[in-house]
């Protein structure tokens, strides 16, 4: 199975000082590779339109139904997640992360992931920016995010 994440509405490539930030420029976002916090897939500038990620996975049983695994697979059994990691690149290409988003596989229907395993493919639909116009950070969740089945 894959998941493909689409994300819209990008907070831009600055994000001014503001509520709980400092401020940064040259604003990107990547899905992060597991504990490897450096190793960020498909950096996307914060000024896109739209950004979307494709992440290789498997399903297998577990005690709690169905557990997801991969390389960009977050957390432990019961508590999978995939991580948005929000940065700033130098004029090297170096990236320093800032923030992150926990998108969360806890809350998926079993429904949709039964369906997304048949298909092929779980979709997950999202915004990247908060509230406050600031990067979107800390544990995602419907309705923030919607997952589906979608055709591979």
């Amino acid at each position: 199975m894959r998941i493909r994440i689409q994300a819209s509405d990008l907070p831009g490539r600055i994000c001014g000082p503001g509520h709980d930030m400092p401020g940064y420029g040259n604003v990107h976002v990547g899905v992060q590779r597991r504990d490897r916090r450096d190793e960020i897939l498909d950096l996307q500038p914060g000024d896109v339109p739209s950004a979307v990620w494709t992440l290789e996975c498997v399903t297998v049983p577990s005690e709690n139904g169905v557990d997801i695994k991969g390389p960009h697979i977050q957390g432990r059994p019961g508590g999978r997640f995939v991580y948005l990691s929000w940065g700033t690149v130098d004029g090297n290409g170096g990236f320093e992360m800032f923030r992150r988003a926990k998108l969360m596989l806890d809350a998926l229907d079993p429904g949709v992931l039964d369906a997304a395993m048949r298909s092929g493919v779980l979709l997950a639909r999202l915004g990247l920016t908060d509230a406050k116009g600031q990067p979107l950070c800390a544990a995602v969740r419907p309705p923030a995010i919607t997952w589906s089945a979608a055709p591979d």
